[in-house]
């Protein structure tokens, strides 16, 4: 898979999961894809202060993007 293949699964894999943040009053940007492996976002309003936002990292965003893109191995949020 090529890099840009891997940019376009984990913008898919975000656009499944930005309708349930969106639900919660938060949201998800795609911040980089460092060597096809890691993945930088940031999570936005409601999921910033949010007690659970790094169960929601790890069981909805890291999951849902290694189903896009399985060589993916890490999702990190970068806070502001």
């Amino acid at each position: 898979m090529t890099s840009e293949e891997v940019r376009l699964n984990v913008e898919k894999a975000l656009d499944e999961i930005r309708p349930f943040l969106k639900n919660d009053g938060g949201d998800i940007s795609l911040l980089e894809i460092e060597d096809d492996r890691l993945v930088k976002v940031q999570l936005k309003g409601a999921c910033v202060g949010c007690s659970v936002n790094q169960m929601t990292l790890k069981s909805g965003v890291e999951m849902t993007i290694k189903k896009y893109a399985p060589q993916i191995e890490k999702v990190l949020n970068i806070e502001k």
